[in-house]
């Protein structure tokens, strides 16, 4: 009996002494992600999907008059949908279950602008339970975008409009079961059909809608959820300035609870914010959200998309891309090849984690306890994680790749149920005994992915230069991804800079000017370059590590526009029509039609014709579809030298091209004289002139 007692004693004693000097794990560190958020940002990518009305009439935004018998998709097949995301490796679908238009995928008591009226199915059907039993059967989670506008409604503006909205998202919440996110967009108010009343009804986005309640409503239905809203009220999850699918590479998942909330806080967050509210990267698959035949052919390539990935998902964002749905009811088979293809590249490309089952040592580990060491940080495993000490912010990790080892990509993430906390970093790469900086970054969260050109190296070495607190890091990995080799992008700007990019890091570039096509042994690009006058470029993308080539970008330039000069305009932002970036542009606004722009060429030049690029948004107003076009050696006395029409230039928005008889000319004028929206606007991307 003593023995047992003494045994036991010592036991205790054994386990409070080891209690005593276990190191405590990291106290949270400011603002730190909900169960529902965390769950949110590990599906990490999924799907939009848009479908309504606007389908049918190649509008981007209904009015909410277009006619409900429209709606009769003959090969509507959700199945197909839920597919394609499965195979595409997204977690779930956010379907439009009411568009701007205000019709309803699902047949709502709160109006009769929905799938009930409709003709499909006789009026039986309903879209969004059909897509909560695809989602079901494919292993994908259900998602719901109710549109807060509502051009349809003739309540719309007015405080009954509110019960109506509520009692919709009521519907959608509570027939369908689990529901992961709902979507709630920025546009508000406009003009619009209303019940019939055709007017222009305006709220205060702030007040109108009294989210609170809203909000407090939604989580009673489904506990679960997360919600997106971009105005109002702090949500769980922000917009991040854009619909172009990147979010800033400082990325912080804060904000402010209260308060205004400009461009620069949604875009890269708040470092000091009082609230988790993390970033959502939403952009389409091609360049509207609706379906337009003409977009066919405009489909994001896999190097596009890629990138895309990498400035979202390796960015501490979500990954939201969106499918335009054909009338038919089906997805294209272009978006469906992109998609697939996209989720090859990504598999591909992460295939193999270069760090795994290697040696690994760290400046500090938390109370020198094995729990906490730096093997934790390449265990692939979520819940473990390298941490230091209390006062210790400053820490390196380096890991032994045991020989020279070719990579392109460097992926970390912190334990963000602790809290966002790593300020700054870099990465080095030991290169035949020489320690070589090969990243400088900010901001971790969740995960961060870093591309830099492929570097053989023996070790790397991940500094933390800056951090709020002791750093939590839960995973490191190595990769070498194979490099995407689009045809590379060439423009000139206006000083005769000639710069040649593609969507990838990586390749390098070999061009000509002499019209052959280029090689391994042509001339290597090392920067911008000046070409005056009439050239052609032509580049390929070249990736030494695969040996591999892209096909050959070609871009022909007339004469340099470094001497124009736009006249009679101060408005500096016009350059932006001589700056050769195509996503540039420049409205001229005026009083009424016709609308001149007028530039000096500096010299006189033999023309025999121009080009007209208009604003790349086909939903512009200032796309110019009616001109005329002059030319003059005095800027007094003008001779008319084409006129005419941009023809299909709305659904088809690039170079416009016209040639007419030779004249020789120092002065051109472009006289807008109508465009696609009837009003007095005038809009240039880009004017180029060719020349005898």
């Amino acid at each position: 009996m003593i023995k047992y007692l003494l045994y036991g004693t010592i036991l205790m004693v054994s386990i409070i002494f080891n209690s005593c000097t276990q190191p405590k794990i990291p106290e949270p560190y400011g603002p730190v992600p909900s169960k529902n958020q965390m769950r949110w940002q590990e599906m990490e990518y999924y799907a939009f999907i848009h479908f309504s009305l606007n389908t049918y009439t190649d509008q981007s935004w209904g009015y909410g008059n277009e006619d409900v018998n429209l709606f009769n998709p003959e090969k509507l097949d959700v199945r197909q949908w839920a597919r394609i995301c499965k195979e595409a490796g997204m977690k779930g679908i956010i379907i439009t279950a009411k568009h701007h238009c205000g019709f309803c995928l699902w047949p709502t008591e709160t109006t009769e602008y929905s799938v009930k009226n409709a003709p499909w199915k006789d009026g039986k059907g309903d879209v969004i339970k059909d897509m909560a039993d695809a989602c079901k059967e494919y292993g994908l989670k259900l998602g719901i975008y109710v549109s807060p506008w509502d051009r349809n409604n003739p309540e719309y503006g007015k405080p009954e409009y509110i019960e109506i909205f509520r009692n919709q998202i009521k519907e959608v919440l509570t027939n369908y079961g689990d529901v992961f996110e709902i979507w709630f967009d920025g546009a508000n108010g406009g003009d619009g059909y209303y019940g019939g009343t055709n007017e222009t009804r305006r709220i205060d986005r702030t007040t109108y809608y009294d989210w609170l309640p809203t909000y407090k409503m939604i989580r009673e239905l489904q506990p679960k959820i997360v919600i997106w809203n971009d105005g109002g009220d702090r949500a769980d999850l922000r917009w991040v300035g854009t619909e172009e699918g990147y979010v800033g590479e400082t990325n912080w998942s804060l904000l402010n609870a209260t308060g205004d909330v400009p461009w620069a806080m949604l875009h890269y967050g708040v470092e000091d914010g009082n609230a988790w509210v993390p970033g959502e990267v939403n952009t389409s698959i091609r360049p509207e959200w609706f379906y337009h035949p003409n977009e066919d052919s405009k489909v994001k390539s896999i190097p596009q998309l890629m990138d895309t990935y990498y400035h979202s998902i390796g960015r501490n964002g979500t990954f939201l891309l969106n499918f335009p749905i054909m009338p038919n009811g089906l997805i294209h088979p272009n978006d469906e090849k992109a998609a697939l293809g996209l989720a090859k590249a990504v598999k591909e490309s992460f295939k193999v984690n270069l760090a795994e089952g290697c040696e690994v040592e760290a400046t500090n580990v938390r109370g020198n306890a094995k729990k906490f060491n730096a093997g934790m940080a390449i265990d692939n495993k979520k819940d473990t994680y390298w941490a230091t000490d209390d006062d210790v912010i400053l820490a390196s990790l380096t890991i032994d790749l045991g020989k020279p080892t070719l990579f392109n990509r460097f992926l970390v993430q912190e334990y963000i149920r602790l809290g966002q906390r790593v300020k700054a970093f870099t990465v080095e790469a030991l290169v035949k005994e020489t320690w070589v900086e090969i990243a400088k970054e900010t901001t971790i969260g969740y995960k961060r992915i870093l591309r830099f050109p492929s570097v053989e190296a023996t070790k790397l070495r991940f500094n933390i230069t800056d951090s709020k607190t002791c750093p939590v890091i839960s995973n490191i990995g190595i990769y070498n991804a194979p490099v995407f080799l689009n045809a590379p992008s060439i423009t000139r700007n206006q000083s005769g800079e000639v710069t040649i990019t593609t969507n990838d890091i990586g390749p390098i570039f070999y061009y000509t000017v002499n019209g052959t096509d280029p090689t391994k042994g042509s001339i290597p690009y090392t920067g911008p370059f000046v070409s005056d006058g009439k050239v052609e470029v032509r580049a390929i993308a070249y990736d030494p590590a695969s040996e591999k080539s892209s096909p050959v970008g070609i871009e022909a330039f007339d004469i340099s526009k470094k001497d124009w000069i736009i006249i009679g305009i101060n408005d500096e932002n016009a350059n932006a029509i001589l700056d050769g970036i195509p996503s540039s542009v420049w409205h001229q606004r005026e009083k009424k039609m016709p609308v001149d722009l007028v530039i000096d060429l500096g010299s006189i030049q033999n023309l025999i014709g121009f080009k007209y690029l208009p604003d790349q948004n086909k939903w512009s107003s200032g796309i110019i579809t009616n001109f005329r076009f002059y030319v003059s050696n005095d800027n007094r006395n003008w001779k008319l030298v084409d006129e005419g029409e941009f023809s299909n230039i709305k659904n088809n928005p690039v170079w416009q091209i016209k040639k007419f008889t030779p004249e020789n000319a120092r002065f051109i004028k472009l006289q807008a004289l109508k465009n696609i929206s009837n009003d007095n606007v005038a809009g240039y991307s880009e004017i180029e002139l060719i020349t005898n």
